[in-house]
């Protein structure tokens, strides 16, 4: 399985990406692993994941949540803390 996941930083700003373990990648985004441009911004906290069958459609749902407002990321996020899908 892999996932496509949002975490909120310690700034406020939101980060789209995708893994095949999300606990493993969140505690390395907190440990200053991986991603450059969240090495300031920690730690990170989960706050939404949405699971896929393959690589290739994770990567298709990250680009198409990366192109949204901020606004529309916070909506997808609230509906599914509503659901209890987080």
């Amino acid at each position: 399985m892999w996932w496509v996941y949002i975490v909120e930083c310690k700034d406020g700003s939101l980060y789209t990406g995708i893994s095949n373990d999300v606990e493993r990648r969140v505690n390395n985004h907190n440990n200053k692993v991986g991603a450059k441009s969240l090495r300031g911004k920690v730690p990170v906290k989960l706050v939404y994941r949405e699971e896929h069958n393959n690589k290739v459609s994770a990567a298709k749902r990250e680009r198409e949540i990366k192109g949204w407002r901020r606004e529309k990321k916070i909506e997808l996020i609230g509906g599914a803390h509503k659901k209890g899908l987080t």
